[in-house]
């Protein structure tokens, strides 16, 4: 079995790691310590075709697969950590949805400016009580004539400051059955987006609030009944976050190796102590365990979707191996990992932060542990008799 890269996938990743290298590993530090979001790189990336890598080509997209993306992403956080963040919005998470499920008009519409990296779509689904328990919202869509009536609020939306477009989960009925999503443009009435607040990370979100806000039934994306084709392309969207979490863990990992092997301390290279050298053979261990499980999951996509078991364990793997390796890498470098003079701190943050986003590492156990048991696992309390 052959665990390498095809010729075609080592030649792309080549090509987007020296764009990379040239076009954004200047300024990478200051990106990182931005809080908003870079439109000058979006449309730098969108140049160079690494938005939409996934989407038919008849969409406005490149036609390329899973590995490709995974690929971008990686390759471009190993040079600028924080532009990967953009490559990931281009192709994974609302925007994928929108594309698998969106109707011509409605691509008409948003693909070309949010392909161009002139736009950017915003995920709401976590609310003030429902977050691992989503199919708990309560964000209401009911009919009125050709129109919806949009009531209730979000919490947690990656880029809801800055975004154009909001993909929203809300409940058409109840159950399960009666969840959906439509599309809402900012600006329209009786949709509001809050005061910007910060994540330990540095990013920021911003609750949205829902008011009596109308909608035309064309900006349906899905209808009653669409959650479980929804929650399908979030499994995919777990890629995106484990692409980026082991990629900064490689990231910190390369820069505590090159302080290793140059900075002395008591007359020795640091790479001479069996303490540090021992820590070193842990992280790599890490890093290239999680990164066969990412690839394994990739490939299954090559053929349709991958499972949701081999993303869930993709994503622990990546998740677990991005926080280990930066934080030890950190420890490594001392007081230089720990300052902001160097992105080894931000690395720390960053892959802290997605140890939560996108399915917590426990909800991500219980999904392995069905897979195990070939049964589900209700997490909620039994109904009373």
């Amino acid at each position: 079995m052959d665990f390498t890269l095809s010729q075609e996938h080592q030649e792309f990743a080549d090509s987007v790691a020296r764009f990379a290298k040239d076009k954004l590993a200047p300024g990478a530090l200051e990106r990182a310590h931005s809080p908003h979001y870079s439109w000058e790189t979006a449309k730098l990336l969108a140049e160079q075709g690494l938005l939409g890598i996934t989407f038919p080509e008849e969409d406005g997209g490149q036609g390329g697969t899973l590995m490709h993306a995974v690929l971008a992403i990686q390759q471009v956080a190993l040079h600028c950590p924080k532009s990967a963040d953009i490559v990931q919005a281009g192709n994974f998470g609302p925007i994928r949805t929108f594309v698998e499920y969106a109707s011509p008009e409605q691509k008409q519409r948003f693909l070309p400016d949010l392909l161009a990296g002139k736009k950017l779509i915003s995920l709401g689904m976590t609310e003030p009580d429902a977050g691992s328990a989503v199919t708990e919202l309560k964000t209401s869509a009911t009919a009125d004539g050709d129109d919806f009536i949009i009531n209730g609020s979000k919490v947690f939306s990656t880029h809801s400051p800055e975004a154009e477009l909001f993909l929203i989960y809300v409940r058409f009925g109840p159950g399960v059955g009666g969840i959906g999503s439509v599309l809402i443009e900012k600006g329209t009435p009786g949709f509001e987006v809050g005061k910007p607040s910060n994540f330990m990370n540095g990013e920021q979100w911003s609750q949205l609030y829902f008011e009596n806000c109308r909608i035309p039934k064309a900006n349906v994306l899905l209808g009653a009944g669409g959650f479980k084709k929804q929650i399908s392309g979030f499994n995919v969207e777990r890629l995106g976050n484990s692409s980026r979490a082991l990629a900064l863990g490689r990231y910190a990992f390369n820069h505590a190796r090159e302080h290793a092997l140059t900075r002395k301390q008591f007359g020795r290279e640091l790479c001479e102590f069996q303490g540090l050298q021992w820590k070193f053979a842990e992280m790599w261990m890490k890093l290239e365990q999680a990164q066969l499980l990412l690839y394994k999951a990739a490939l299954e996509g090559e053929h349709g979707l991958p499972s949701a078991q081999s993303t869930a364990m993709a994503k622990l793997a990546c998740n677990m191996a991005g926080w280990d390796v930066s934080n030890d890498a950190l420890q490594v470098m001392g007081g230089m990992g720990f300052s902001q003079e160097a992105l080894i701190e931000y690395c720390v943050r960053r892959t802290r932060g997605w140890m939560i986003a996108g399915g917590s590492i426990e909800i991500l156990k219980n999904r392995i542990a069905e897979g195990v048991f070939d049964r589900t696992f209700s997490q909620r309390a039994p109904k009373a008799q």
